[in-house]
């Protein structure tokens, strides 16, 4: 008797965890769905006054000008400008970090290397923002005078070197728990031919874990690509056509702050064109992260 008392108990139990955590999904679906519901209804307010060609394929973004223009151009080249700068940086020394977390380093140094390093995740993008405004663009104005390079206060330059700094936790964690994953096996076969740690790290492990190191980048140009205050402080709120990292520009993300923070009525064409812009990085990021998924599946390696 007590014993079916126990089973029912751990029935229900077991019942109420799987329903919970139903409902966690669930609400998160509903939630995404909610956020992809309110961009798109919006953004059809705009789109009814605003070309889907001209806002495609003009160069110029004025919606607070008299004579307005909605060309998303402009921020589309700053947001992949500050992106490209912020992976440059992120990508090579987040795999460098994880590669040595992952292959050369004891236990107790990873155990204080790889929770110190993310806590670079934890800190305020504000104060990015500033510490590039304030430290690294007067260093760059240093450094590229010299080179005839004259350095404005607000460029891309600075701002996505900080973004870059900020999202090494992200690339080298996942990348770190990709190499981990990789049989020992591998490494003692590779040992076993002669070759040496740094060999095997380079020409056996990273190549292993490709698929994880993949999603690691992905998420980390994600991030970048939705970064707002540093890109806002330090890379300006122009937008123009920008071609050099050592211009100043707007993206996407920075418009979107600096309109929601104005006196723009609800609802005119002007407010909802932060819905558009929206919209636009919206597609972009779920482009991103569709090819991500199908790289991973196509070179993922199961051990």
């Amino acid at each position: 008797m007590e014993r079916d008392f126990t089973k029912k108990k751990t029935r229900w139990l077991e019942g109420a965890v799987e329903g919970l955590l139903f409902a966690a999904a669930a609400a998160a679906i509903a939630i995404v769905l909610g956020i992809v519901y309110v961009v798109v209804s919006e953004s059809s307010k705009f789109f009814g006054q605003v070309s889907v060609i001209e806002f495609l394929t003009s160069t110029t973004w004025t919606p607070l000008f008299d004579n307005p223009q909605y060309g998303i151009a402009p921020l589309l080249t700053g947001t992949f400008m500050s992106t490209l700068v912020a992976l440059s940086v992120a990508v090579p020394l987040g795999l460098l970090v994880a590669i040595y977390l992952s292959e050369f380093a004891g236990s107790r140094t990873r155990e204080t290397i790889k929770p110190t390093l993310e806590l670079l995740a934890a800190v305020p993008t504000v104060v990015y923002g500033y510490f590039a405004l304030l430290f690294v663009t007067p260093l760059l104005q240093g450094l590229l005078r010299p080179l005839g390079i004259e350095l404005p206060s607000f460029n891309l330059l600075s701002a996505g070197i900080v973004m870059g700094l900020m999202i090494i936790p992200y690339i080298a964690s996942l990348s770190e728990d990709a190499m981990r994953a990789v049989p020992r096996s591998m490494r003692e076969g590779s040992y076993a031919m002669g070759a040496t740690r740094l060999e095997t790290a380079f020409r056996v492990v990273v190549p292993a874990a490709v698929s994880g190191v993949v999603g690691a980048v992905i998420l980390g140009m994600s991030r970048a690509i939705g970064e707002t205050m540093i890109v806002m402080v330090a890379g300006g709120t122009q937008p123009q056509m920008v071609t050099t990292p050592t211009q100043g520009g707007a993206t996407v993300t920075a418009f979107i702050a600096q309109v929601a923070l104005g006196d723009l009525p609800f609802g005119t064409l002007e407010y909802n064109s932060i819905f558009a812009a929206g919209l636009a990085l919206l597609v972009l990021t779920l482009m991103f992260n569709f090819v991500a998924f199908w790289l991973q599946r196509r070179y993922r390696e199961a051990y």
